[in-house]
């Protein structure tokens, strides 16, 4: 398929692209976070986002269906950002939204999947969450800021095969990241919030 190539070890993973069948899949739960099988995926998905990363300069996060595994996990990389619950990249598992704000905002979106495109969508400005980390612990993200907030809301729709395309806001709201950085001042305008890099 025409998906990006990444290497991790002896492993290669591709992230898939908007088209590719494995976006569109509904992930099962990962039941044992002790699994060798998952501890291996889980490398995998941080080989791939650090990969990313470094060859584009720009990626916080990607979820395990982006590289064709159909479990729900994430691995996050926020960089040194005292709100993260670890200064390092780590993995949220089974992430459940708990709460939402009613204030919203728009913004353009990005994806590893369509990553020439940008995608204007409507976010809520804080979410909650309940997941488990990869020791197995339970643990709670109250009114997550508004940054990681996004971030969260985008790579949570990606467990359920749901695409920031998807939630374009109208005809309008899907450009080149080509033309979006030339007519950076015009596209900003248009919304409430712009994304801040990490790299």
């Amino acid at each position: 398929n025409g998906g990006l190539k990444f290497g991790m070890d002896d492993r290669v993973r591709e992230v898939l692209l908007v088209g590719e069948e494995g976006l569109r899949v509904v992930c099962g739960e990962v039941e044992d976070v002790t699994c060798p099988m998952f501890v291996q995926y889980n490398r995998e998905l941080h080989g791939v986002l650090q990969k990313f990363r470094k060859e584009n300069g720009f990626g916080r996060g990607i979820s395990a269906p982006q590289v064709s595994i159909p479990l729900r996990f994430i691995a996050l990389d926020l960089g040194q950002d005292a709100r993260s619950p670890a200064q390092r990249p780590f993995t949220i598992i089974n992430p459940r939204i708990t709460a939402f704000s009613e204030a919203t905002f728009t913004m353009w979106d990005d994806c590893m999947s369509f990553p020439w495109l940008l995608v204007k969508v409507r976010r809520h400005v804080h979410i909650s969450i309940e997941y488990t980390d990869e020791t197995g612990a339970s643990r709670t993200w109250q009114e997550i800021p508004q940054d990681i907030s996004e971030l969260l809301q985008h790579e949570i729709d990606h467990l359920a095969g749901v695409l920031a395309l998807d939630k374009a806001i109208d005809k309008n709201s899907v450009i080149s990241r080509d033309v979006y950085a030339k007519n950076r001042a015009f596209f900003d305008a248009q919304v409430d919030y712009a994304i801040t890099p990490t790299i």
